[in-house]
């Protein structure tokens, strides 16, 4: 029900991969819902019986996502922040597994740009980081904001890197899910010397219609000891560096008084 208020239609698929259940199952459930007037069901899927005047983007929402992939997604946060130096000028896309980056954060100090409601509001209480928040709207379900117009903040903030997560990666390039979305990362990726992609290893097995940029653009990937050889060859091939964080030593990191993240660079 509330990924059908968050968008015009949402199809059968976009509720299997939100749900994880079958088909089967979500055409039941849809027939359920049309009958108690709960939803509208059209052909492939549904709508909302009044359609959401701000339209959501394209992609599982922000809460299911942090969800999936945990310890890796910590693990290679924590592999993140240790590229980072106090006094650095940093950009952090909104995503859950750049949200992982500000437990690591906290004892920082470092300008820090992002589109990222969650995180701005993390650093803001937890962290004596400088957090400047780009203008725009604020869409729900990714927690990130975006602008339509060219001439806003973001121009104005200079990185030394730039952190991000994707829906996908491979030999075509990054990619995303919602041309808005890639319309405001690309204006992101401009302001920043370095772009480091932090995605887990099942990203690499993930496609999307949108390519954000190619491959060429990134300078380092992090992602988890679950990386393929092939996807490893890949983006040696692409000549990025490739640091793999393994999700055991994050795990142990938790216990320890000192973290120290161990890294395995190719």
């Amino acid at each position: 029900m509330s990924a059908v208020q968050d968008r015009p239609v949402v199809t059968v698929v976009d509720l299997c991969n939100l749900t994880g259940v079958s088909e089967a199952t979500i055409r039941r459930d849809i027939s359920t819902l049309h009958m108690q007037q709960k939803l509208r069901r059209v052909r492939g899927g549904a709508e909302a019986i009044t359609p959401p005047q701000v339209v959501g983007l394209a992609g599982r929402p922000f809460v299911i996502n942090e969800t999936l992939n945990i310890s890796e997604k910590q693990a290679i946060a924590r592999a993140a922040v240790e590229l980072c130096e106090d006094g650095d000028s940093i950009i952090i896309n909104g995503g859950t597994t750049t949200f992982q980056m500000v437990h690591p954060l906290a004892n920082r100090r470092m300008q820090i740009f992002t589109n990222s409601f969650p995180i701005a509001e993390h650093l803001l209480k937890h962290s004596k980081n400088t957090i400047m928040l780009s203008g725009g709207a604020i869409y729900r379900e990714q927690n990130i904001i975006l602008s339509p117009f060219d001439n806003d903040v973001t121009r104005n903030f200079y990185a030394k890197r730039m952190f991000m997560g994707a829906q996908g990666l491979g030999p075509i390039g990054l990619m995303e899910a919602d041309p808005l979305l890639i319309q405001a990362e690309q204006k992101l990726i401009g302001q920043a010397d370095e772009l480091v992609v932090l995605v887990d290893s099942s990203k690499f097995d993930q496609r999307s219609s949108l390519v954000l940029c190619q491959l060429d653009r990134i300078t380092t990937v992090i992602t988890d000891d679950g990386i393929s050889d092939k996807a490893a060859t890949m983006l040696e091939f692409a000549e990025i560096n490739l640091i793999v964080a393994h999700t055991g030593a994050a795990q142990e990191d938790e216990t320890a008084s000192q973290p120290s993240q161990q890294l395995k660079t190719q």
